[in-house]
């Protein structure tokens, strides 16, 4: 749906990619306006049947049945950092079977509170990726340097448990191109806030709110929020 000269089909693969992993994005009320949100671009990526989207902000078993169920397979993981979360390449390295991976899409805080607020998130087993790689979202500000777009983190992801590294590959090259193709047509780099704010950038008021200012303060520190 983008003009010829900005298309990215030529960037996606040429058939769906073959995995066996299924990934179900819940995905934020608000993402879904965002021009150039990266969840199509991953969905272009997949078969319909590995990449399922479910939309909205609170997600109980009534209204979700399905959802439940995969919430309570042993064998569904939820991306999403934190103390309680263990490395997935060490999950991935315990087990061989097919698995399902739930990715929460939406800015920090939407993520925050869907996790948070939906009882079914907290049954997978929690994982988090290695802060090994920076972002290549440039088109959109991020945290930190090491915070990376829904569509990076399934294909960081994918990788891992299909143990397959031309998978992440596949999926960031469309991804470069609409970033190539957006500061070609006068779209800016956005640096990390982490960035601005270490390197006296930062030329936004600072946040009134005390937990706000006490997140920035961190972020300056290297503080892992």
């Amino acid at each position: 749906s983008r003009p010829q000269k900005v298309c990215l089909c030529p960037f996606l693969p040429v058939h769906p990619l073959k995995v066996s992993t299924c990934l179900y994005i819940i995905q934020h009320p608000a993402e879904e306006s965002r021009v150039l949100r990266t969840v199509p671009l991953l969905a272009a990526c997949l078969p319909p049947d590995k990449c399922k989207i479910l939309v909205g902000r609170r997600f109980n078993e009534d209204r979700y049945p399905e959802l439940a169920t995969v919430c309570r397979n042993p064998n569904t993981l939820i991306l999403y950092p934190g103390a309680e979360a263990t490395n997935l390449e060490e999950v991935a390295v315990m087990s061989s079977s097919p698995s399902v991976m739930i990715i929460i899409d939406g800015t920090w805080s939407q993520a925050k509170d869907i996790f948070y607020k939906n009882a079914l998130f907290r049954l997978p087993k929690q994982v988090q990726l290695k802060p090994s790689i920076s972002s290549q979202y440039v088109i959109r500000t991020q945290p930190t340097n090491t915070c990376l777009s829904t569509l990076e983190c399934a294909a960081v992801a994918l990788s891992i448990l299909e143990k397959n590294k031309s998978i992440q590959e596949t999926i960031l090259h469309p991804l470069q191109a609409l970033c190539a193709f957006q500061l070609q047509h006068g779209a800016q780099i956005h640096h990390s806030k982490e960035h601005l704010l270490k390197n006296g950038l930062y030329d936004k008021p600072m946040p009134k709110n005390k937990r706000k200012l006490r997140r920035m303060e961190l972020l300056v520190n290297n503080v892992k929020i």
